[in-house]
């Protein structure tokens, strides 16, 4: 059963407690999840540490609010949660949008809710132009304003009740293609069902949350982020492509090979020239929390052993 806590602003966010035993750790979604993508992770860490998972606002079962969804407001939420169970030491570990939510968790003083150390895996939204080598900047500047258009059309879109089996079947497909649980993938899906006020249903965030969100981290400079940080902060990057999506246009998967290869060339310049920053590679897709649970656990127990004093429990 999950709990449900209040933002300082009255928003009901969905948490549960997975238990465990030693520094804690709160785990974040990406955009358009849920904290279900953290059931094959989460039991692997209990041995060393306490763990919660929470729905970020406007996601699963957590409210919406009036304010426009924030990056800001999210970092907020975190506090608010973690000071509701009782940690609000926690290392914050994020999945894709997560990540970067919790990338944005070092900004504040820990004094001030600020987290101790914290974990991206694999947040790292699209860029900059000039992270794409080999490809003119203009270039890429006018196919990210096409994803952009694409991410909008897509965003929150309504389907009627008889179409959710065809939801369902994608999702399925995409689970064995990338070897994850189907029924894990499914419990996802109904997890994020919202419901219009004619009964048309859509995949939560709602349509005016997911813009919110694409606007939010559009206007994130993440690198910058990373060099104006000082704790301790594991980035990883996925080495294996997302399987081709259908309907995606023609020059998008050699569009993300090449920032691929920035996306590597600049961690790799990070990680020599920043020393509070760790980055780590993967062997999985950008689905890694659900394909690849072991890596997962290993990654965060070990780099929160190296970046806390007493980072480790026994047994």
């Amino acid at each position: 059963m999950d709990a449900v806590y209040r933002a300082d602003d009255g928003v009901e966010l969905a948490v549960r407690d997975h238990g465990g035993d030693g520094p804690p750790l709160l785990l974040l979604h990406g955009a358009g999840r849920t904290l279900l993508d953290w059931e094959r992770v989460a039991p692997l860490l209990t041995g060393r540490h306490r763990v919660w998972a929470m729905d970020l606002r406007g996601h699963g079962r957590s409210g919406d609010g009036a304010a426009p969804w924030s990056c800001e407001l999210a970092v907020e939420d975190v506090r608010a949660v973690l000071a509701a169970c009782g940690a609000p030491e926690a290392v914050v570990v994020g999945h894709s949008l997560g990540g970067m939510v919790a990338a944005r968790c070092l900004e504040r003083d820990e004094r001030d809710g600020g987290a101790p150390a914290a974990v991206n895996l694999d947040g790292h939204w699209f860029g900059r132009p000039e992270q794409y080598p080999g490809l003119d900047p203009e270039y890429v500047r006018e196919r990210l304003a096409d994803i952009r258009e694409l991410a909008r059309d897509a965003g929150g879109r309504t389907f009627d009740a008889a179409a959710l089996d065809g939801v369902l079947g994608f999702q399925a497909s995409m689970a064995d293609a990338l070897g994850i649980p189907a029924e894990l993938m499914e419990a996802g899906v109904r997890r994020s069902l919202g419901e219009t006020a004619d009964g048309r249903l859509f995949l939560r965030p709602a349509r005016d949350r997911a813009l919110q969100v694409q606007e939010a981290l559009a206007g994130l400079d993440l690198f910058a982020l990373y060099r104006r940080v000082t704790r301790p902060l594991l980035i990883a990057r996925a080495l294996r492509p997302n399987p081709s999506m259908p309907g995606m246009p023609p020059w998008f998967d050699a569009l993300m090979a090449a920032y691929a290869r920035g996306l590597a060339r600049d961690l790799d310049e990070l990680a020599r020239t920043r020393p509070h920053v760790t980055v780590a590679e993967v062997d999985g897709t950008h689905a890694m929390v659900l394909e690849r649970p072991e890596e997962i656990a290993g990654l965060v127990t070990g780099f929160v052993a190296g970046a806390l004093p007493g980072g480790t429990s026994q047994g």
